[in-house]
């Protein structure tokens, strides 16, 4: 009998064309979906189940995107690799595959994320980088979004950064860093931290991007962070394609 075995791997996609990680009904157009589909084939089975550290919305990127399985196969695990970049779309890839203990779990046993957002902040177009970039041509004030984003580093309440109103699982997660760079006309925006709610990232960059127009103070980004603050309190949804999951920790 073969034994069931437990496989990590690391995912690369460009998100453009798809209907963010988690697998639909509606669609197989889903990241998630389009490595089950493959599996199942090469297993022979009517499905297999891959399990991500986490969703990411329509149209958002991943470099370094973790998922887990569990398939009875005596392949290398090198050449179930093999087996799934053969079948995956041109903009879906494994860069690197581990087996893992039984209980191992991309989701459960993640400790922390890194998130980055692009901003190309010019009036002249982005052609060649326009699919990674959120292009906005008025200026930033980025002293001004340092200061705010200090405010969101450590332990605080995000009910105000999600859009998941129905959800009754706990809002506090902690933020261990906000970097912002600016190289030429591009701002980068990294955040690192132990987790992060549904559309947190692209609503605090939202959010950011209206103190650096000056729609918005430093100092108010204190009233987002009390528990008593609500989601229409906050900025606008980024848009998803300026956003890229970096790394996954554990």
């Amino acid at each position: 009998m073969i034994p069931i075995r437990n496989f990590r791997i690391v995912v690369q996609y460009e998100g453009t064309r798809y209907q963010g990680w988690q697998r639909q009904d509606s669609t197989g157009n889903t990241i998630q979906g389009k490595l089950e589909v493959i599996l199942a084939k090469m297993t022979g089975l009517d499905f297999v189940q891959v399990d991500g550290s986490g969703r990411t919305d329509a149209g958002v990127h991943a470099l370094g995107q973790v998922a887990n399985f569990k398939i009875d196969t005596e392949l290398p695990a090198e050449e179930v690799m093999d087996y799934i970049n053969q079948y995956l779309p041109e903009d879906i890839g494994v860069l690197s595959i581990e087996e893992m203990p039984e209980r191992f779990h991309s989701r459960l046993n993640a400790k922390g994320k890194t998130y980055q957002y692009r901003i190309w902040n010019s009036r002249i177009p982005c052609v060649f980088e326009r699919r990674y970039v959120y292009e906005l041509a008025e200026d930033l004030n980025l002293d001004a979004m340092k200061a705010a984003a200090s405010y969101f580093v450590g332990t605080h309440d995000f009910k105000a950064f999600t859009s998941n109103k129905k959800s009754k699982k706990s809002t506090v997660r902690t933020i261990d860093e906000i970097q912002l760079e600016r190289n030429g006309k591009e701002l980068v925006i990294t955040y690192s931290g132990d987790g992060f709610l549904y559309h947190m990232v692209r609503i605090l960059t939202g959010t950011l991007i209206e103190v650096g127009l000056g729609q918005r103070t430093p100092e108010s980004m204190a009233e987002l962070i009390r528990a008593n603050a609500t989601r229409d309190l906050s900025g606008a949804l980024a848009p998803a394609k300026g956003l890229c999951l970096v790394e996954v920790r554990y």
